[in-house]
Order: C-alpha cells, then sequence, then structure tokens
C-alpha cells in the first residue's frame, strides 16, 4: 500500500461536502493514519511483513481506534497520526480474527471528533457512501455500494453482508465507509477484481459491516477476545475453482495442514463424507465438527491419487504473539 503522501484521490473523485446531509471534514478527522511494527519472528511477518501501513477510525473520545484486524496482528508496537499532523503512540487492545477487526488504544488524547457506529444493515446497492482515508478529503472516495453479501476469504474467513463498493480505493487498509447519515457502518478490508456481465474487469473494495463489531465491542475491551470457543482452524489458503472444487494455494508455516502433509495443489473433495464445492461450505462444514482441536477428515487428490487424511485442527490465535499492553 501507499503512503499518503504518496498518493491523492482526483479532485472529481473525492466527496462533494456541499452534496451531504453531514460535516463531512469532522467525520474525515476522525480517520487517522496507522503504522505496526511487527517483529522478525512473528507467525505473520512472513505473509503480511513487518512494516503495515493503513488507516484506523476513532470511536471513543479516549482515543480507542478500530481498524482491520490483519494491520495490527503480532504487532509491537503501533503509532497513529492525526490529520494534522499529530502522532501518538499506541498499543493492541485486541483481533476477532472471525470478524476481521481490530482494535487499538492510544496512550494519549488523539483530539480528534469521534465517528459514530452506524446501522450497516440498512445500506443497500446504488447508495452512496464515502470511503474515508487518513489525510481528509483529497485522501478520500466519493463511492456506491454494489453489493451486500456473504464473503469467503482464501485465509479461512467467512462473513455475512459484506458491504462491496465501488470505485476502489487505493489505500484500502482500515479505511472508514461512511454511511449516507454520517456514520461508520464499515472498515476497508480488501480490493477485489470483479468481472462484470460484460466481461469488463473492475476493481472493487470489500468492507466489513460495523454491525458484526457491535455484540463482540464488550468482550473485545474488557478480556480482548470475543467469550466463545475458537472454530477449528487448519492454517492453509484455499481457492474456489471455476468447476466448483476446493484447491489448497498455500499453506500458513508450522501449523496443522503442513503438519499433516497437504501440499499446495491437492484438490479437497469432502470433509467427512460431505462434497463441499464453494469456499463457504468448505469452512462452514468444518466448523460444524467442533471446536479447535478437533480432528478434520478430508479427501484430498493429488497427482490423480485419492486419499483420506484426518488433520488435528487448532486454535488459530495459539500461534500469534500476544499484545503486550503498554
Amino acid at each position: 500500500m501507499q503512503t499518503p503522501d504518496e498518493w491523492e484521490i482526483p479532485p472529481e473523485f473525492q466527496p462533494d461536502p456541499h452534496a451531504l446531509d453531514y460535516d463531512l471534514q469532522g467525520a474525515l478527522a476522525a480517520v487517522v493514519s496507522l503504522r505496526a511494527r511487527v517483529p522478525d519472528d512473528a507467525f505473520t511477518a512472513e505473509t503480511l511483513g513487518t512494516e503495515r501501513a493503513g488507516q484506523g477510525v476513532v470511536i471513543r473520545d479516549d482515543g480507542l481506534v478500530v481498524t482491520i484486524g490483519y494491520l495490527i496482528a503480532e504487532a509491537e508496537e503501533i503509532w497513529l497520526t492525526t490529520r494534522t499532523g499529530r502522532a501518538v503512540q499506541a498499543h493492541v487492545l485486541a483481533y476477532d480474527y472471525e470478524s476481521g477487526f481490530g482494535l487499538v488504544q492510544a496512550v494519549k488524547p488523539l483530539g480528534v471528533p469521534v465517528l459514530a457506529l452506524g446501522d450497516s444493515r440498512r445500506l443497500a446497492p446504488g447508495d452512496s457512501v464515502v470511503v474515508a482515508g487518513s489525510g481528509g478529503q483529497s485522501h478520500s472516495l466519493a463511492a456506491q455500494v454494489v453489493a451486500c453479501q456473504e464473503f469467503a476469504g482464501y485465509w479461512e474467513y467467512l462473513i455475512d453482508g459484506a458491504i462491496f463498493t465501488a470505485p476502489a480505493h487505493p489505500n484500502w487498509g482500515g479505511t472508514a465507509l461512511i454511511g449516507p447519515r454520517g456514520d461508520l457502518v464499515g472498515i476497508g478490508s480488501l480490493q477485489l477484481q470483479h468481472q462484470t456481465s460484460g466481461g469488463t474487469v473492475v476493481p472493487l473494495n470489500m468492507s466489513v459491516p460495523i454491525d458484526l463489531l457491535k455484540p463482540i465491542l464488550n468482550d473485545l475491551l474488557t478480556l480482548g477476545h470475543v467469550k466463545r470457543q475458537p472454530r477449528p482452524w487448519l492454517g492453509f489458503y484455499v481457492a474456489e475453482t471455476e468447476d466448483n472444487h476446493i484447491t489448497v494455494i498455500g499453506l500458513a508455516g508450522d501449523a496443522p495442514a503442513q503438519r499433516a502433509g497437504l501440499r499446495a495443489g491437492d484438490r479437497v473433495h469432502a470433509v467427512g463424507n460431505r462434497t463441499v464445492g464453494s469456499l463457504a461450505e468448505f469452512y462452514r462444514t468444518i466448523w460444524a465438527l467442533g471446536h479447535a482441536g478437533v480432528d478434520v477428515p478430508l479427501t484430498l487428490e493429488r497427482e490423480g491419487d485419492r486419499f483420506d487424511v484426518a488433520v488435528r485442527s487448532a486454535d488459530r490465535g495459539r500461534f500469534m504473539k500476544t499484545p503486550r499492553l503498554q
């Protein structure tokens, strides 16, 4: 991702404050830039890097910031910078793997407005939104909701009601998705390529709906995690092919899938006795077996040979460095 000094949204794509029913400048001031440093021996260092940059959104007067979790996973040092250039150190409070949200606490007041949590369930395709980056209007994008639907990611991730918007913001990680009422309805997570019915490929942003944060926020603040049994995690990256098969495309370090001998290129035919053809179905079938630690029986195909293997699942969080409070 680019740093704020290296890019700018063209003026014709920036939000027009006169066309909005809320104080755009006040809302944009709640978005801060975020930089995280992760130790070299962190589990996520190889895939996500040790120097990460993006955005976060101030949602409480005491400097509580919500962002996308991959920016702060295993971080040992975090700095937040306001639109006026004021830099404040922060620490990780929590990263919820199921939703994808991360929480960061500034060690000193940030002195910026708070962006209220909105209702992402009100959004519908065609609604006008602002994808807000740190740095104000020149780093923010006027966009429209394209879809609100289920999203399955290759890293064992599945959420309902993901918000897809276009055009795509170039520095999407942790952006504030501001709804028509001027409140926070989502946090930027990804940029995806979407093929239209006419065959044209266009980039979209995917944001995690803020409604997924509300029921878990208190647990994250008081416990540092959500009070629930962790899902079984295998530690691989998988993709859904055009012929409705699941294929292993990578392995996450010394995790259960690698220990069980899985390889990139393996095709998954079934979980137990159930044939699976989509990522969402694949994940739900695994998670229905029980909690982290349960054996996951897979039927695989490798170089024309079909065989069964049982993978002892794990709690993803046990492979990560825990937040170090300062």
